[in-house]
């Protein structure tokens, strides 16, 4: 009596089985050794190569363009120190405008040595999720003075700021509830929506009215809604009329979120973010998130607000449950930072007449900023990705390192060079930049 083939053979025998009923092209008897099924002979092979992926075709449309118009990639540039007003690149020293280090804090001397007794004490990491591991002291210091700084009652951190968004928004809305956020809002924002499966919908940039409209219209139809909006916008350098969007959302019975990246140690007479600025009490809002990468010369994300909210994170939320504790070093940093911060406003006095000898100038000679208000972050537009391009890459023959934004992440008609300010700029350098690119 005949055998049936053997379907526990070893994987080797296995292999060379299937190879010899497909070089005899034997689809049927190849079917019978998996189980009776041969639809993966029908899968394109687009469908397992990583260079037939959409998302990396779409990238070497504009790479085969730029290479067809002789334009260098203006992006990955290697820098061999720390980033200030300036910064080593290929052996050479440029004027720096592409960082986030608004208040001159990173290398900060009290910042380093902070970093630097933190590893010695609690090594380089805390090696799980606080939730397993438990607390270190340094972070805990870091939520209670954040959560001060806002005159909230706590405070959460997570390992980074893109993630704060994603997770906590994420995790506290559903598909009953409405998510609405400025046209212009951050991409965490958008995927912590998505992940939700909560409604969406936009409204045009800064305009309550527009806001008040469509709440007006929807509210009704879900629970939960939730008000997105920036402190101040990264791409424009504009701020919202803050005190317009609480009172929308207490009419509606809404929460409203503010995404401080940017805001914080950048507005307001002493650096306290958009609340001291339009001169808000920290309760108003019901979620202040923020990043510790920017002024604070850190790394990470935080939610501050009620109890109840921050317990609420801490025990549920994914990118806290699931992730690894903020490293002792980068609390310790940010907090250094903080409290340097609150001691010396004089930094974001400086960093206001940085920005706005900057707008000024760069109005006066007749290059479009945009929306910019002239706090830390000024775009310059210039029409088109190519152009944009080859404005950074001219400026950067020229000394001047500042990157271009290009389509899909403003408009194509919308690309633009985009300069950050610090208060460690000085009149020379910001002079000569806005000659330079007049210039061009």
């Amino acid at each position: 009596m005949s055998k049936k083939p053997h379907l526990g053979l070893g994987t080797h025998a296995r292999e060379q089985l299937v190879k010899r009923f497909l070089n005899r092209k034997t689809e049927a008897t190849a079917s019978t050794v998996f189980g009776g099924n041969s639809a993966y002979l029908d899968i394109p092979e687009a469908f397992c190569q990583w260079n037939r992926h959409p998302g990396y075709e779409k990238l070497l449309v504009p790479r085969a363009a730029a290479q067809r118009l002789r334009i260098a990639n203006p992006f990955f540039k290697t820098h061999e120190g720390m980033g200030g007003a300036t910064t080593q690149i290929g052996g050479r020293s440029y004027i720096n405008f592409s960082h986030y280090n608004y208040l001159g804090l990173s290398g900060h001397p009290r910042v380093n040595q902070a970093a630097k007794n933190a590893i010695d004490h609690y090594g380089t990491t805390v090696s799980a999720s606080r939730l397993v591991a438990g607390e270190r002291p340094i972070q805990r210091e870091l939520e209670e003075a954040l959560a001060a700084f806002y005159e909230v009652e706590d405070c959460v951190v997570f390992v980074s700021g893109h993630a704060t968004n994603v997770s906590t928004i994420g995790y506290l809305f559903g598909p009953k509830d409405l998510v609405v956020h400025d046209s212009l809002i951050h991409n965490s924002v958008i995927e912590g929506i998505q992940l939700s499966g909560a409604a969406r919908r936009s409204f045009p940039h800064n305009d309550p009215v527009a806001l008040d409209a469509l709440l007006q219209e929807i509210r009704g139809q879900f629970e939960r809604t939730l008000i997105v909006i920036e402190g101040l916008y990264s791409m424009d350098g504009d701020i919202p009329d803050l005190p317009r969007f609480v009172d929308i959302k207490q009419r509606h019975k809404a929460f409203l979120m503010v995404d401080e990246a940017h805001s914080l140690g950048v507005l307001g007479k002493t650096g306290r973010g958009i609340r001291e600025h339009c001169q808000v009490s920290g309760p108003v809002v019901d979620i202040w998130m923020g990043t510790l990468s920017k002024s604070l010369a850190s790394c990470g994300g935080y939610i501050a607000g009620e109890r109840a909210l921050i317990e609420n994170l801490k025990y549920a939320a994914p990118g806290f449950v699931y992730s690894v504790g903020i490293a002792p070093v980068l609390a310790a940093a940010a907090l250094a930072a903080l409290r340097i911060l609150e001691e010396e406003p004089e930094r974001v006095e400086r960093l206001h007449a940085r920005a706005h000898r900057f707008l000024t100038q760069a109005q006066d000679q007749g290059i479009d900023t945009g929306l910019s208000q002239g706090y830390a972050v000024i775009p310059a537009l210039a029409g088109g990705s190519i152009k944009a391009t080859q404005w950074s890459n001219k400026l950067f023959d020229q000394g001047i390192n500042v990157q271009p934004i290009l389509y899909p992440a403003v408009e194509e008609k919308m690309a633009r060079l985009r300069f950050f300010l610090s208060s460690l700029h000085t009149d020379t350098q910001i002079d000569t930049t806005i000659q330079t690119l007049s210039a061009l």
